[in-house]
């Protein structure tokens, strides 16, 4: 008996799982145990607890870059304070150019297959590199100067402290390395330099160039999963001194605020500098003219940038003879904060025109949907790429060697920059763990990149955000997709993964479900109470829900940890208008008291009711339906009647073909040429996910009705959303009709 018991407890549970696992039947039930429970260090309404507690760690950094040999080579001081309450026997450290070593696994774990047509860069890829790439430590030593012991496991270091780190105590030792700087043309790479056989010169973008401290928190202890390439960087915050060495004649542009202008800047250009700071357009501090000069006459000489940053997660540079540098003001919240650009006479004319009005935008409407930036300076660097790190990032947008650009590489480059300078705020202050939860990181930041495109343009042609551009993913073979809750590098489809479809989510979440106004509440106290924090996913989720009194775990469940689309399928509609009973029969109220009898009505010798101009055939064309009611055979009085005799009842049959659960957006377009909208919360499917039937009691009579008429769901199958049932062509088709 005993034995039958627990063979049933487990089978249940088994069954539990499964159903949870896919939801079936349980859409609307609460997340409950997917999510972790609520602690002193994160409470259950997504808020930090009051026991919440993050690591820090502080650089003071001397590195050089040798121009003559495309290399660097530093030595930095690491001061870790470790405010957990748990004792460390050792520290883990990034080492992210490793990824680039031959031995990488990012390289041994890479599929590939020969296509049809291979470019150099393609073979280059099958045949691999053998460039000497990677970290070279050369020593790591305490305060004192005594060797410590270290093991390095591909891209993770482990330094073993001589006594445990005690809760409250900080740690201070020494790391001395240097690497080789990659060309990002030919191997690709998040940064590394870019060469100009036009006139032999380099453009560096240097970033994850130093050995940095991994994260250690209360959700996983320490971070310190491998770098294949995908998943980006956990870090802690802390304040960093930076003194870069590089040859006299570059313009270094980094994270942080330049302590030494009068040692690296000529007067004129301080003084250019001052002034853009009360300018309302960018001011040119280096020009074009100056940079062509320094492009032929290539000094051999060395200066020493030295840049401070506090309270920031991590720390790039760029470093080139060849940036054009030009800078204005931006007022937030009564903080002057620079905008900033440096660029190559190669990304002009584009650059000068955008760069730093569209930098300046963004943090404007950044700041009006998160919080107010709060670093001095936010800077855009053109380097042909996309990347982003504290208060500078690396950006694409370069016109043809002409200067010429079309309207499409314009628009690029905006949401570039737009995309990239947004990173600041995600996760760059609010510092989610991008090693595990892409979505964090690139989708709450596409969402907002949405915003701030719409809002520079209102005609804008934004790729990410809009519901109708995720259908042709939302639609695609389930064997290529995988839930917004997968890991950075299972992830199948990235773009659409990691970036589109929760940019679609939040905004389908604002406009349609939630509301603006409700939405932008919750949102914005989400990146309040998780600014220079480490949020995870349950405490975006808890804090959206705590803030607007909305109950979500549906919404979440559908979008973020399933495959499912929307799918909504308008499967009938059956019109019907009152019809009182014959004579004789009987028609009596609630009271019981005899009603009085109307003849209007007549025996169709079948056992049914007829009248000129209903119908009871029930094998009707779905445009017959809407031509000819039904009898509703109710008995009622004449108050009743005066109530129903006049409406017209329409039973509409929905059915959920894709199995994401979303609100009810009828239109109904009546005869008279009017037309009226329908919203209904997606809670009409909690009793029943797959169908529906809802009467509408109307005054006028339906021509027909439309499921979604404003494309704000994301539903897959425009086809099945009328009725009756209306030829939905393709852009094809309408291509080869024009």
């Amino acid at each position: 008996m005993k034995i039958r018991l627990m063979v049933g407890l487990l089978l249940v549970s088994a069954l539990g799982a499964f159903a949870q696992q896919g939801f079936e039947g349980q859409r609307f039930e609460q997340m409950g145990t997917m999510l972790p429970t609520p602690n002193s260090t994160r409470s259950a309404s997504g808020a930090p607890g009051k026991a919440y507690w993050q690591q820090k760690a502080d650089y003071n950094i001397e590195v050089e870059l040798n121009d003559d040999k495309q290399t660097i080579s530093g030595q930095e001081q690491i001061t870790y304070t470790n405010n957990s309450p748990d004792g460390l026997n050792y520290l883990w450290l990034q080492l992210e150019q490793n990824m680039r070593s031959k031995s990488s696994d990012s390289y041994s774990t890479e599929t590939s297959q020969i296509r049809d047509e291979l470019n150099d860069r393609s073979i280059k890829e099958l045949i691999g590199h053998d460039y000497d790439l990677g970290f070279k430590i050369l020593e790591i030593k305490d305060s004192k100067g005594k060797d410590l012991k270290y093991t390095i496991n591909k891209t993770m270091m482990r330094v073993d402290l001589p006594q445990k780190l005690q809760s409250g105590e900080a740690y201070t030792f020494n790391v001395k390395w240097t690497y080789n700087i990659n060309n990002r043309l030919e191997v690709g790479g998040r940064s590394g330099m870019e060469y100009f056989p036009e006139d032999g010169n380099y453009l560096y973008t240097i970033a994850q160039f130093f050995p940095r401290m991994a994260v250690y928190d209360d959700v996983n202890g320490w971070q310190h999963k491998q770098f294949l390439g995908r998943g980006e960087f956990a870090l802690p915050f802390g304040d960093y001194k930076v003194r870069i060495t590089v040859p006299s004649d570059h313009i270094v542009a980094a994270t942080g605020e330049l302590q030494n202008a009068a040692q690296v800047l000529t007067p004129a250009q301080i003084e250019l500098f001052e002034k853009s700071k009360t300018s309302d357009t960018p001011v040119i501090i280096v020009s074009q003219e100056e940079v062509e000069k320094k492009e032929k006459a290539k000094s051999k000489t060395k200066s020493v940038w030295e840049y401070h940053a506090s309270n920031v997660r991590d720390f790039a540079f760029a470093s080139s003879r060849k940036l054009i540098w030009d800078a204005m003001g931006v007022d937030i919240a009564g903080k002057k904060v620079m905008a900033m650009s440096y660029y190559p006479k190669e990304a002009n004319p584009l650059y000068e025109e955008y760069s730093t009005k569209v930098v300046a935008h963004t943090l404007k409407t950044y700041s009006k949907y998160t919080i107010d930036y709060p670093y001095p300076v936010a800077i855009s660097v053109e380097a042909s790429n996309g990347m982003e790190y504290p208060m500078i990032c690396f950006n694409y947008g370069r016109p043809d060697k002409n200067g010429t650009y079309s309207e499409r590489l314009k628009h690029g480059m905006i949401s570039v920059i737009i995309h990239e300078v947004g990173h600041n705020f995600f996760p760059m202050i609010i510092n989610s763990d991008e090693r595990q939860w892409t979505w964090m990181d690139e989708g709450l930041n596409s969402f907002v990149q949405y915003l701030a495109e719409q809002e520079w343009d209102p005609n804008y042609p934004s790729r990410r955000g809009p519901p109708e551009k995720i259908i042709p993913y939302m639609k695609g073979s389930k064997d290529t997709m995988v839930p917004i809750m997968t890991n950075s590098e299972q992830i199948k489809q990235f773009g659409n993964n990691g970036y589109a479809k929760p940019a679609t989510a939040l905004a389908i979440l604002r406009e349609t479900v939630m509301g603006p106004e409700l939405f932008d509440y919750a949102f914005k106290e989400y990146a309040n109470r998780w600014a220079f924090k480490h949020p995870a996913p349950a405490d975006f989720f808890r804090t959206m829900e705590d803030a607007s009194a909305v109950d979500l775990d549906w919404f979440w469940k559908g979008w973020f940890y399933t495959t499912d689309n929307v799918d909504v399928e308008v499967a009938d509609v059956n019109w019907y208008k009152y019809v009182e009973q014959i004579e004789g029969e009987a028609n009596v109220n609630n009271n019981g008291k005899q009603g009085k009898r109307k003849k209007n009505a007549v025996d169709n010798g079948e056992g049914g009711l007829e009248t000129k101009g209903f119908s009871t055939e029930f094998n009707q064309t779905p445009t017959e339906k809407l031509q000819n009611p039904k009898p509703l055979k109710t008995p009622l009085l004449d108050a009743d009647a005066k109530l129903s005799g006049n409406n017209n009842f329409y039973e509409v049959k929905l059915r959920n073909k894709g199995g994401l659960v979303m609100p009810v957006i009828l239109q109904f377009n009546y005869r008279d040429g009017s037309s009226e909208i329908k919203r209904i919360p997606a809670e009409i499917w909690r009793l029943s996910e797959d169908e529906v039937t809802k009467v509408f009691v109307l005054k006028k009579e339906l021509d027909n009705i439309v499921f979604d008429p404003f494309k704000e769901t994301a539903d897959v199958n425009e086809g099945n959303n009328h009725f009756p049932p209306k030829e939905i062509k393709t852009d094809f088709q309408r291509f080869v009709e024009e």
